[in-house]
């Protein structure tokens, strides 16, 4: 096979779709995946009309915003587009009904949730590679370990207290790094009674870099199953049962496979379906359990249907009808469940063409009744019709059988039609065109697909702008987070930004999300009040919206200060801490690489607990403030004498949040 022959060149820009209603997926995936378009959906519906465009060439499917069970949409998906590569974001209980899918390749990446921007990058390249470019290297995935959260509490000024406070933290480091290296192991498939050598960390395996070489030699030269002991494949899965956790032989093994299924489509496309044929059946000796193996073996049954269907009419039309038949009854011998004229075979030469085309028109009828319209290949009505026309164009009989088939057709799209299935629809309407319905029915059952479409659209907006204004009645802005009013917000802002809808919806969430914060000034809650002015940034209120009460907050700020005690102490050099309690790391900052700090002020009670703790300010607001409190409310600090009793005692503490 020439290398040459694998390359793809087209104008189109491909797209990702994904399917979601996570923003913060979304986000992300917009963030890292910049060199190609996304289209985002937020509906099964919506997804069939993403793909068939012919665009799409990975999709990221969200398992909770699927109603289908995940594995059967991933079959029903690999079976329609068998190029586009699946990657799936779940949670961890969300990738088991998915191991037989990942296994055979129908889904090329589970997405642990939640994403971090490393991860989705990662994934989203070797999906694209795995899409793309035949001859590229497969990209070896490896998760990169997520940077460890930093957190050093005010120093103490005992050297008792340091020596204690150091050993903590060390105790702590080793427990994180414990924790962060225990993440997603990647799996390699190898047989059962393969032994797998394990080779110790730091050594080199001299026999498994020997076959690796050699299978890579024999890739390059061509030699993918043969000969026997020197071709690619057996030398990769020589590899594998070296050492099935190098991902080096799997990857290898797959680009033989790719190889041999792109040498079949190249076949196919130059109407060489024998040797189509022979490409198919080496990939399936590598992998028969493969969906582009099943989709190019069912195209390669429909190119010899029409081939031979070709060939049927060239000779009827010279007016050799025996040789017509001749040909129609090769078709049996290339078929499993078509079986065209075996039984008549012994009696050919004694019968008249009418009789076989009565033998034709009584096979498709027995195909309409059983609802076999257009498949499986070779033994559906549409083909035996065909096969009759091939040698009697002109009969009645054949006439009136052509528009008893396309009158099904056209009756089967209409029914999913009215049911609203959309992509029902589509097949059933493309059937009409392949089988010679009038243009002008085909042109009206697809306006009326896109009227089912554009209606679906409606009541979907419909039904989230209802859902939003209950949960905004409610007060119900930004929790639970899958049944909010900001969720739904999200959700009409991906089904449709700029409709009225979903701007009036964005207009009055973001004004009474700035209600609350003007609530919480009041009650001078200044980190609520922040928290709130985030929220109304997010959901994508004006700058000058949130200018004024980012002023208010800060006047408040300044005039309680004016009013404070003037005994509030540096808790960091003037008290002396007893207990620290790390805080927690926000999962969402830590994600995306923020760092901030939090001014703290507290009161030290007579036994050193802490109380009255409130937030001055963030940096940046509405990321730490939570979990700064709920840590510093767990400290301890030495109680403060003064003339010789305890008192109570307020301070002041700026808390800083790093990522090292």
């Amino acid at each position: 096979m020439n290398d040459s022959a694998h390359d793809v060149v087209t104008d189109v820009r491909e797209s990702l779709v994904v399917l979601t209603h996570d923003g913060e997926l979304l986000q992300t995936l917009r963030a890292v995946a910049t060199d190609h378009d996304i289209s985002a959906v937020g509906a099964e519906a919506d997804l069939a009309a993403h793909l068939l465009d012919g665009r799409a060439g990975v999709a990221v499917l969200d398992t909770d915003s699927v109603t289908t069970p995940i594995n059967q949409l991933c079959d029903r998906l690999k079976s329609q587009f068998p190029d586009l590569v699946l990657v799936i974001a779940g949670r961890h209980e969300d990738q088991g009904p998915l191991t037989t899918q990942i296994t055979r390749g129908t889904v090329y990446r589970f997405l642990h949730k939640p994403v971090s921007e490393q991860r989705v990058r990662l994934f989203v390249t070797a999906a694209w590679r795995r899409h793309g470019v035949e001859h590229a290297e497969v990209l070896e995935a490896t998760a990169t370990n997520l940077r460890k959260p930093v957190w050093s509490p005010p120093k103490p000024p005992s050297k008792k207290l340091m020596w204690i406070g150091g050993t903590a933290a060390l105790v702590l480091i080793v427990g994180a790094a414990l924790i962060f290296s225990g993440g997603e192991k990647k799996g390699e498939v190898v047989s059962a009674d393969a032994p797998v050598v394990a080779t110790p960390r730091g050594t080199v395996d001299n026999e498994l870099e020997e076959l690796l070489k050699r299978a890579d030699d024999a890739m390059r030269r061509g030699a993918l199953v043969t000969p026997p002991g020197d071709n690619a494949t057996e030398l990769y899965r020589l590899a594998i049962r070296r050492n099935g956790g190098d991902p080096r032989g799997t990857a290898g093994l797959d680009r033989v496979l790719d190889r041999v299924l792109t040498a079949t489509e190249q076949a196919l496309l130059q109407d060489k379906i024998d040797d189509a044929a022979r490409f198919v059946e080496t990939a399936r000796t590598i992998n028969p359990d493969h969906v582009r193996v099943a989709f190019l073996t069912a195209q390669i049954g429909k190119e010899r249907e029409r081939a031979l269907l070709t060939q049927a009419r060239q000779a009827a039309a010279r007016g050799n009808v025996e040789q017509a038949i001749a040909v129609l009854d090769r078709a049996s011998l290339g078929g499993t469940s078509a079986n065209v004229v075996a039984e008549a075979r012994s009696d050919i030469a004694q019968r008249g063409i009418d009789n076989r085309v009565n033998d034709f028109l009584r096979r498709a009828n027995d195909r309409l009744r059983a609802g076999a319209l257009v498949e499986p290949a070779q033994d559906n009505a549409r083909f035996f019709i065909e096969s009759a026309r091939a040698i009697a164009p002109n009969q009645s009989d054949v006439r009136l059988a052509q528009r008893q088939l396309n009158d099904r057709i056209v009756s089967q799209a209409r029914a999913a039609i009215t049911a609203g299935n959309a992509e029902e629809a589509d097949k059933w309407v493309a059937a009409a065109g392949d089988s010679g319905v009038s243009q002008s029915d085909v042109t009206s059952l697809t306006r009326d697909v896109q009227r089912i479409r554009i209606a679906a659209r409606a009541d979907s907006m419909a039904k989230l702008s209802q859902s939003f204004n209950q949960r905004l009645a409610q007060g119900r802005l930004v929790d639970p987070a899958n049944d909010s009013a900001k969720f739904y917000l999200t959700e009409l802002a991906q089904a449709e930004a700029n409709h009225p809808s979903t701007q009036i919806a964005r207009q009055a969430l973001g004004s009474r999300m700035l209600e609350e914060a003007r609530g919480a000034i009041a009650k001078q809650d200044y980190a609520a009040a922040r928290r709130w002015m985030s929220e109304a940034k997010d959901v994508g209120i004006a700058e000058s919206g949130t200018a004024a009460l980012e002023h208010d907050i800060v006047a408040a700020q300044n005039a309680g200060a004016r009013q404070a005690p003037d005994d509030i102490v540096n808790a960091s050099s003037q008290l002396i801490l007893t207990r620290s309690v790390k805080p927690n790391y926000p999962q969402a900052a830590l994600e995306r690489g923020r760092e901030g700090w939090v001014d703290l002020v507290f009161t030290v009670r007579a036994d050193g607990t802490i109380t009255d703790i409130g937030v001055t300010a963030a940096e940046p607001a509405g990321i730490f403030e939570k979990a700064a409190m709920a840590a510093v409310r767990r400290w301890r600090y030495e109680p403060v004498k003064r003339d010789g009793r305890v008192v109570e005692q307020r301070a002041r503490l700026r808390l800083r949040f790093s990522i090292e």
